[in-house]
């Protein structure tokens, strides 16, 4: 078995398969597990060079965390990785009570001793910025401090008020923090730089990336200063992106690969949890190609009325289906049709919405016998993929326009060979669903 250079647990499938699309289109041979493996699929990708863990832990609880994020964390420790990593959203959204950020650094930090664990938030690739440890994210073509974002400053679940990433998360964690700057970075002494970051021993050091030359440097930090203070490390996709120019200078990684098209096919199923702008626009933009809107009622979704409304759904889906045509269906059109408060008042309600939109997934795909399918909505993945009995995923087709949402093939249980790709609400452009239909970026 080949060592992997890296391991990580991704916060939700969505974000899992952005950093596997990262690290495939550069030549890095991953594959990201939907649970721990069994010992068949294991030894399938026994010479994968990356190994990734889809989880869940963005919509969870600190006490979840303490059970769960510390067994997947001990699981990938045993993986003897050059590097182990915790993806969290570029965005990084959370709170102490859902998805800690703290919680998790610190769970991760005990389990592979760390020293310092290292924190990189800031992709260019995906259209995000750190500078002064200040995060900024793109939106329809302009730039915006995350806690004036119109999207994430509004989320309605983990709403960014505070654009300081240290301060932020400072309200989850007491563990010392400091700041590797961005000018710093671009100096005449990094070298000294890093050392004056380290000098008060920091249990979290934030590096910055704010373009092409600061990832670099930042990704030099990672791997050849900073993996002896902690094998452990925190941050978006950013993190792969950085290591991915020193792993090449290195000598690690070959040239980027060529990935073709994989070609169109004439329908797909489309499932949506999303409440985003951005997914409401590719909902609306998808219905003047083809495809059909299928409305849920999300409280039905999570009630006592769940098997009918599924019912309901599934035929309708295959109704649209037998017409030549793709069926969206989705729980909200928008942030105008969210029903967060009614849904938050019911306990697990918004897992139960994931659960069930995958279970309609499952069989769409499996009585329509479709070869390619969509899951919209970060939260909706993590729990929608965990019904439909897929073990692993591989890439297909990245998506370089949108990176983050690539197409994906599926391996294990009744749905192997499928292809899936996997949107998080703010991913991609209006035409996404037709695109992926298209199978082309």
């Amino acid at each position: 078995m080949t060592r992997p250079l890296i391991s990580y647990y991704g916060d939700d499938f969505t974000g899992s398969t952005d950093v596997m699309e990262a690290l495939a289109s550069n030549g890095v041979d991953t594959v990201l597990y939907l649970k721990r493996p069994s010992a068949v699929t294991a030894e399938r990708f026994r010479d994968a060079r990356a190994v990734g863990l889809a989880g869940t832990s963005r919509s969870e609880s600190p006490d979840w965390m303490d059970v769960h994020l510390a067994e997947a964390f001990a699981w990938l420790a045993g993986l003897d990785a050059e590097l182990c990593h915790y993806k969290v959203c570029s965005t990084f959204d959370s709170r102490p009570e859902i998805g800690s950020i703290g919680r998790a650094i610190e769970i991760g930090a005990r389990i592979f001793g760390n020293r310092t664990t290292s924190l990189l938030v800031g992709a260019p690739q995906i259209r995000r910025y750190t500078a002064f440890g200040q995060l900024f994210a793109a939106y329809q073509g302009k730039n915006f401090r995350i806690d004036r974002h119109p999207v994430m400053s509004r989320h309605p679940v983990t709403p960014m008020d505070e654009a300081d990433l240290l301060l932020h998360l400072s309200r989850q964690t007491s563990l010392s923090t400091a700041l590797l700057d961005c000018v710093s970075l671009t100096g005449a002494d990094v070298a000294g730089a890093l050392e004056a970051a380290l000098a008060d021993d920091p249990a979290i050091l934030l590096v910055d990336v704010l373009d092409g030359g600061t990832q670099a440097a930042a990704g030099q930090i990672l791997w050849n200063a900073l993996r002896d203070r902690g094998r452990f490390v925190c941050g978006s996709s950013g993190v792969e992106y950085a290591l991915i120019e020193a792993w090449r200078q290195a000598g690690l990684i070959g040239p980027k690969p060529v990935f073709e098209p994989v070609g169109p096919v004439e329908q797909i199923a489309v499932v949506s949890g999303s409440v985003s702008p951005t997914t409401e626009r590719q909902i609306r933009h998808a219905l003047t190609q083809g495809f059909e809107a299928v409305a849920l009622d999300p409280l039905l979704l999570t009630g006592d009325e769940a098997e009918r409304e599924m019912d309901r759904a599934v035929a309708a889906g295959l109704e649209i289906l037998s017409r030549s045509a793709s069926p969206v269906i989705y729980t909200a059109l928008g942030p105008s049709a969210d029903r967060g408060s009614d849904i938050d008042a019911r306990n697990g309600a918004r897992h139960r919405i994931g659960q069930g939109l995958g279970k309609i997934q499952k069989r769409l795909v499996g009585q329509a016998k479709l070869s390619r399918a969509v899951v919209a909505g970060g939260d909706t993945s993590s729990h929608a993929l965990g019904e439909m009995g897929i073990e692993a995923l591989t890439l297909a087709m990245p998506l370089p326009q949108t990176p983050g949402s690539p197409l994906c093939k599926a391996h294990g249980g009744d749905l192997d060979g499928l292809e899936i790709a996997l949107k998080g609400g703010q991913v991609g452009g209006d035409d996404y669903f037709s695109m992926i239909r298209a199978g082309r970026p």
